[in-house]
């Protein structure tokens, strides 16, 4: 394939997830229907964040592979005839719990899923309680467009995960999201987040030669605890080309519903003019899997 049109929508949840559901699905409709062939959902998208306080109860909100929720989106795919990278929050068995992207090819077959790897622990992200890391590794799913290297949100800030799907074959990076911040940071220290979390996910596509696609969510979203001002998600969902070079940026305050072509072709010609994979002295980086070298 030497393009394709990638649509991503960065929505304001509500907790009405029966509605979240229904505008995404109206949503993937519309991109399809303006010639989408692979659309991208932000991460965890038919619910509020619900990490931002660790409760039992909201263990009740995840689904197993085969519930109607996963189906929904299986029907979607299908209906749009587009690959559809969603992320939900799964029940494997009882106490056993993931963040899960699961992807759906045209004809809505399940093409492959990926379990979130690096799990947070922060304020208003205690994500540890609720998920257990992922188990599948760090391999592309192949699909119907190509192979892609699924991962998500805090996995973003970790290049080996980027080089491992690279290492692997993956032909693009997409990473559904959910950051923002709390209200007390100062703009300055806002801003230098934002940035930082843009300049990372640049430099995995400039480290590997492959297109990125991160879609986050957008929109203030209470603490139910009341412990902290709740979170301001801030959007800013980009397509970054090979070069890291920004092909789309996505409003940090309000949703988004786009299309952006990619030149598949770039990347081959990128890896020929800056041949990093070539240049790698593995027979050196058996420290790598060393926590940390005292």
């Amino acid at each position: 394939m030497e393009k394709m049109k990638v649509g991503i929508i960065q929505q304001h949840n509500t907790a009405d997830i029966e509605n979240n559901r229904i505008r995404l699905g109206e949503k993937i409709l519309h991109l399809a229907a303006e010639g989408a062939e692979l659309v991208v959902l932000q991460e965890l998208h038919d619910s509020l964040y619900f990490c931002q306080v660790e409760s039992v109860d909201n263990f009740d909100l995840a689904v197993s592979l085969d519930s109607p929720s996963v189906e929904f989106y299986s029907v979607i795919a299908r209906q749009a005839g587009v690959v559809l990278v969603t992320s939900l929050f799964e029940r494997r068995a009882a106490g056993l719990y993931h963040n899960t992207s699961i992807v759906f090819d045209k004809d809505g077959s399940l093409a492959g899923k990926y379990r979130k790897m690096h799990i947070p622990d922060d304020p208003a992200y205690y994500e540890k309680f609720y998920f257990t890391p992922g188990d599948l590794g760090f391999k592309p799913i192949d699909t119907s467009l190509g192979r892609l290297g699924v991962l998500v949100c805090w996995d973003q800030w970790y290049p080996e995960a980027a080089r491992l799907m690279a290492m692997n074959g993956a032909q693009m990076l997409i990473y559904p999201t959910a950051i923002g911040w709390e209200s007390s940071d100062t703009p300055d220290e806002k801003a230098r987040q934002r940035e930082a979390w843009m300049t990372v996910q640049r430099g995995h596509a400039v480290a590997n030669g492959l297109p990125v696609v991160t879609v986050n969510r957008v929109g203030h979203e209470p603490d139910p605890s009341g412990t902290t001002n709740g979170i301001t998600f801030w959007g800013s969902s980009f397509v970054a080309g090979p070069q890291g070079e920004l092909l789309y940026l996505a409003p940090d305050s309000e949703e988004a519903e786009t299309i952006i072509d990619i030149d598949m072709k770039r990347s081959e010609q990128v890896r020929r003019w800056w041949p990093f994979l070539r240049d790698r002295r593995i027979e050196n980086y058996g420290d790598i899997p060393r926590r940390f070298i005292d």
